[in-house]
């Protein structure tokens, strides 16, 4: 035996978003941020004097590591009234952010040697997570003809008596797009019918433009076989309070919350406290965020539109586009040319999964102004190509 880290941490690798992350972080430029899910909005008013109240009064001790009561009678309130999915306050635990929550699920119903079915292009951490729960990633690739749409008889196709674990996240990180329900369901039908678990990562779904949101738990005869997950992060731009859930069965949420106590043992306290205001009295300043996003969105749709050599699949959600520029190179080296040339930080596509090579992934969390620079300077860069 020798020192050293394990091979089930060593053989990960870290996101491609944080490595452009960190290459910005030491430049001193003008930059366009525009590579990270972080919305540009302060956290509002009235969630900030919650958390400050919260502090002040003393309420700065773990809490159950379920999290407060208070906030999981919220959260179940919440879940029904805007995504039409039923989960009793036993059903929901509090997680340090949905990262935790996904942890979680994955360590909590994936055996070792299981496997992790997910949609590709997909959210990094999707690889990572199965990893650490000593499960094998089975990522299946989307059509980029299609848009990346999610094609139900591929991802049925690969669910099989080996699978522990389906993850679908909608609307989707990185492409914008939501799932159509019924694709949804033949998916968690196939999954059911292998006693497998479906993971709904839904963080984005309370920023979904083109249809009313609706939870995947909702749109499934087999909701015992969904476990969903989301956050304060996007909807009320509470990125670093790090708080989220999960919900779904009371066995599997009884059994998440035993891991929770020899790791975070609870989400922060003044967090949840937080978390209750933005839950029960953010709706307005959510909608105006919301609104903000949705004109950022249709922005980014007709500059993608009207510059030539950029295409991509118009994004129904989230904060997110997906893009195939046209210049030469990797996705990674795309990327660290528009930044070191042009000024312009952006995620390498092929981060998200192969199916991603040529891509590169563009967030709108950032103004208007900031978008259209952002814009200008890539469409410089296809036009400098040529």
């Amino acid at each position: 035996m020798t020192l050293g880290p394990t091979d089930r941490v060593s053989s990960v690798e870290r996101s491609r978003i944080r490595y452009m992350f960190d290459i910005a972080e030491e430049m001193d430029e003008d930059l366009v941020r525009l590579e990270v899910g972080v919305p540009d909005f302060d956290t509002p008013q009235a969630v900030v004097d919650a958390g400050c109240a919260a502090a002040q009064a003393g309420h700065t001790s773990y809490t159950t590591n379920a999290g407060l009561p208070a906030l999981r009678d919220a959260i179940s309130e919440q879940m029904a009234d805007d995504y039409g999915v039923e989960a009793a306050p036993d059903e929901i635990m509090v997680t340090a952010g949905g990262m935790e929550a996904l942890h979680l699920a994955a360590v909590s119903t994936v055996s070792p040697g299981e496997e992790v079915v997910f949609p590709t292009p997909g959210f990094p951490n999707y690889w990572v997570q199965t990893r650490l729960a000593d499960g094998v990633a089975r990522p299946v690739p989307m059509s980029p003809e299609d848009g990346f749409a999610l094609d139900a008889d591929r991802l049925v196709d690969a669910i099989g008596p080996d699978t522990a674990l389906v993850i679908l996240c909608s609307p989707n990180n990185p492409t914008g797009r939501t799932f159509d329900p019924e694709a949804v369901r033949a998916v968690v039908d196939a999954a059911a019918d292998n006693d497998a678990y479906v993971v709904a990562d839904e963080v984005y779904l309370g920023l979904t433009y083109d249809r009313e949101p609706q939870g995947i738990a909702a749109m499934t005869g087999n909701p015992e076989n969904v476990l969903t997950v989301n956050s304060c992060s996007k909807r009320y731009a509470m990125t670093g309070w790090r708080v989220g859930w999960l919900a779904g069965t009371k066995d599997i949420v009884d059994q998440a919350t035993k891991v929770s106590e020899s790791t975070t043992s609870c989400a922060p306290s003044v967090s949840q406290h937080a978390a209750i205001a933005a839950i029960t009295e953010g709706d307005d300043a959510a909608g105006e965020m919301y609104d903000a996003f949705r004109e950022r969105r249709d922005y980014v749709v007709e500059r993608v539109a009207d510059i030539d050599g950029l295409t991509g699949p118009r994004p129904e959600g989230a904060f997110y586009t997906f893009l195939e520029p046209d210049l030469p190179g990797t996705s990674l080296e795309m990327a660290e040319h528009l930044l070191r040339e042009y000024g312009v930080v952006l995620a390498p596509g092929d981060g998200f999964g192969e199916v991603g090579s040529g891509w590169i992934r563009l967030s709108f969390a950032n103004s208007l102004g900031r978008l259209e620079e952002g814009f200008d300077r890539i469409e410089r860069a296809i036009e400098d190509a040529r």
